[in-house]
């Protein structure tokens, strides 16, 4: 049959009240259907492009457990994070990839333990005090999501490199609307060591504003820019340096919260006040996704990349322990995911899970497939009310430098209900039975000598297989 027969019958035999169609009739009828079915074909497929959810991460910096309301806390007031876990999935057993910053960062992006991609301590500015190197090798979620016709941007902190080949625009985003390293002297003057490190792209810009507000209002404006952009979903990974220290809330807000309550300490009244600020940003990003009609197709993680620091006034109850330490305070961030097409509102998890399983959990959920050596486990059996029982060691480990490290690293497993741990590298390894001691009060390492060996040994095997990784730039 050639083109121009194509919608030829042998035999025509169509009845109609009252008369027989003609042949010519037949052939009208048959084309259009055919024009029909291919409308709808290349109707349903430019809606299917269109429909493809949209992902938004929010990671804030230093943010443990009891600086979140919905968490308990009795002091602090997020209405707006706890909206995300309200109309979501609230994640109660998720912990950090690290107690510090960058290898936090790093194994969110690439789904894998940071040692693994260069990155066990923090990168920083000075290179005698930096632990660290983003391996340029290993993709990150920018990079799959980026080769699946998503428009990526990252705004706010980056901190997993200061030059080429580690810029932000170079590891898989179109767009990067940030600050490039660690922590800022001042959120006002955006400064670090007297150095300017914010960015739009590869420009240095120097905005005014307290950086929360900007960040919140890059986010929003990126939003609203995208909701034109119906045939292109986004992937916006929005990372606030709020609550890192210095704690610097805007002087009405810390003024609300002294009159709220006045007989709060000033230095837990600043951190309360700051963290409720950077919740009033986050409210206006889910605003502009609600203006912009995104809301609906919009698949949004809230978390943070460690635990806080008890020495200024954050609280990470009810977990021992904070930033830098491998007791749960450190580790312990709240986790929550909304997702109106594919999450119950109002639905918890106890899940025991690392932050970096958001890296499989997108990709699945963009119909992408990433490489087979990921460490990370897709959170998507969660959010169907299944049970991963899959057993999983999980494994945390910190590089650092100054006299009290001296360059070397400490590291942490949790296999199950047991965890051995150690909070700098010259003290001996600690055991805890967290199912019946989530505290970590009672040290078991002289007890049970069995379980301590076989998790010492479960370290070994990952300090090994982190190694094969260099964490500092080659000289050639």
């Amino acid at each position: 049959m050639n083109g121009n027969h194509s919608f030829r019958l042998s035999v025509i035999s169509i009845m109609h009240p009252g008369r027989i169609l003609t042949l010519a009739a037949c052939h009208f009828w048959a084309l259009t259907l055919w024009i029909v079915m291919f409308t709808c074909i290349t109707s349903f497929s430019a809606l299917a492009a269109s429909t493809r959810p949209n992902f938004l991460i929010i990671l804030t910096d230093d943010h443990g457990c009891g600086d979140v309301s919905t968490y308990g806390a009795k002091d602090v007031q997020t209405p707006n994070i706890d909206r995300i876990a309200k109309e979501g999935m609230l994640f109660t057993s998720m912990r950090a990839n690290c107690t510090v910053c960058s290898p936090s960062r790093a194994a969110l992006l690439t789904g894998r333990y940071s040692d693994r991609v260069g990155v066990p301590g923090v990168i920083r500015s000075n290179p005698r005090d930096s632990w660290g190197y983003f391996d340029p090798q290993v993709p990150t979620l920018a990079n799959l999501l980026g080769g699946a016709g998503y428009h990526t941007a990252i705004i706010g902190k980056w901190h997993l490199g200061l030059e080429s080949p580690n810029l932000p625009n170079e590891r898989g985003f179109d767009s990067f609307h940030g600050f490039l390293g660690d922590m800022m002297d001042s959120y006002t003057s955006h400064l670090r060591e007297g150095k300017n490190y914010m960015r739009h792209n590869k420009e240095v810009i120097n905005p005014s504003g307290h950086a929360t507000d900007l960040f919140s209002d890059w986010a929003t404006d990126y939003i609203r820019g995208r909701a034109k952009r119906v045939d292109q979903p986004f992937f916006l990974y929005l990372a606030y340096n709020a609550p890192h220290f210095p704690i610097e809330p805007p002087a009405e807000w810390l003024e609300k919260v002294k009159k709220r309550d006045p007989r709060m300490k000033i230095e837990r009244a600043s951190n309360v006040a700051f963290v409720e600020h950077l919740d009033d940003g986050i409210g206006r990003v889910l605003a502009a996704l609600d203006e912009s009609g995104m809301a609906q197709n919009t698949v949004i993680v809230f978390t943070a990349d460690n635990g806080g620091a008890l020495s200024y006034a954050q609280c990470n109850d009810p977990w021992r322990g904070e930033k830098q330490q491998h007791y749960d305070g450190g580790l312990r961030v709240p986790f929550m995911v909304r997702w109106p097409a594919g999450i119950k509102a109002g639905s918890s998890s106890d899940y025991a899970g690392l932050v970096f399983d958001v890296f499989p959990t997108f990709a699945e959920i963009a119909r992408q497939t990433p490489v087979a050596d990921l460490d990370a486990h897709t959170l998507l059996p969660i959010f169907r009310g299944e049970k991963i029982v899959e057993p999983r060691d999980l494994y945390f480990v910190r590089r650092e430098g100054g006299m009290k490290y001296g360059g070397n690293s400490y590291e942490a497993l949790i296999r199950g209900d047991w965890k051995i741990l150690r909070n700098d590298p010259f003290s001996p390894y600690e055991l805890y039975h967290i199912g019946k001691d989530p505290q970590e009060k009672n040290d078991l390492a002289k007890v049970e000598k069995k379980k301590w060996e076989e998790l010492a040994s479960a370290i070994r095997f990952h300090t090994q297989r982190g190694g094969a990784t260099p964490w500092q730039r080659s000289k050639d």
